[in-house]
């Protein structure tokens, strides 16, 4: 290179800030003041004020060159988080969320998600597929995803939780995906894992609980169904709703081809609400949620 070539400019670093906080003024001049003050430049930016709880939320996407870092942009904002009383977080735009996807007896949401992460469709990383069953050892191996068995009795159900949260302590694991895992995990590690799980249940409204629901809902004559991804709290199948998919119905539809279109929409409703919380585009309202999609 001689001297009157210059080397191409370093790409800058995209981030994503997000937040909640009591209502008040000045909270919007407060981010944007600090973003420009530091070198930043603001790509995308939402919010949203909820008059019913009093508090305010917003995400904004920025950019940075150096010499911001994650880390001094975390350090320095701290005292405007205090200042507003935020929960605040700031994370690098690019860096996959590190999930475990879990798994029962169906297997049509997991490999929906291994193939979404596959094809670059989903911005995460599954460190492992954890099951109570053997049934899907090998799906998750044609994936190269480390499989781990956990059996769950009435009997070893706290050891079993406390292997869970053992392995999502070693593999950093921010999110835990239940992809039609039947299983129904204790108050105790609901808690601890509170706003980082996310379960797919098989219907747009939870109408039909227990065995065979779709066969339910055929009984019925339903019109409509539909599947709803939630966050998991203490309230079986009650959390925090984030995504509902729906698809009609006509009086021709059999318990099988309900069955199948089911699927469908559980597969399309757990993959958006595993994207945007992946994103950082969801925040905890109380029992909902604001989601910046």
């Amino acid at each position: 290179m001689n001297a009157s070539q210059s080397s191409p400019a370093a790409a800058a670093d995209q981030y994503v800030l997000t937040l909640s906080c009591p209502d008040k003024q000045g909270i919007v001049h407060a981010v944007s003041s600090y973003l420009f003050m530091t070198g930043c430049n603001i790509e995308d930016s939402q919010q949203f004020g909820d008059h019913d709880t009093g508090l305010f939320f917003m995400r904004v996407h920025f950019s940075a060159e150096a010499p911001v870092t994650l880390e001094k942009l975390r350090a320095s904002f701290a005292a405007i988080g205090d200042s507003f009383r935020m929960d605040w977080q700031i994370h690098l735009a690019a860096e996959k969320m590190r999930i475990i996807l879990m798994v029962s007896k169906f297997g049509h949401c997991l490999n929906d998600l291994l193939f979404r992460s596959r094809i670059g469709a989903l911005p995460v990383e599954i460190a492992a597929v954890v099951s109570n069953h053997t049934d899907f050892a090998e799906l998750a191996a044609s994936y190269n995803v480390p499989f781990h068995h956990i059996p769950v009795t009435r009997d070893n159900k706290p050891e079993a939780e406390a292997r869970l949260l053992e392995l999502v302590r070693a593999e950093n694991v921010e999110l835990v995906v239940l992809a039609r895992y039947m299983q129904v995990l204790s108050d105790d590690l609901c808690k601890q894992l509170a706003g980082k799980i996310i379960n797919i249940h098989h219907s747009f409204l939870p109408s039909f609980k227990g065995a065979k629901p779709y066969h339910q809902a055929h009984a019925r004559g339903v019109k409509l169904i539909g599947a709803t991804a939630h966050y998991v709290t203490a309230d079986l199948d009650e959390g925090p709703i984030i995504e509902q998919e729906v698809a009609r119905v006509g009086h021709g539809v059999t318990p099988e081809q309900l069955v199948a279109l089911g699927r469908d929409v559980e597969c399309q409703a757990l993959a958006r609400a595993v994207k945007w919380h992946s994103e950082h585009r969801v925040l905890l309202n109380g029992t909902r949620t604001v989601i910046f999609a």
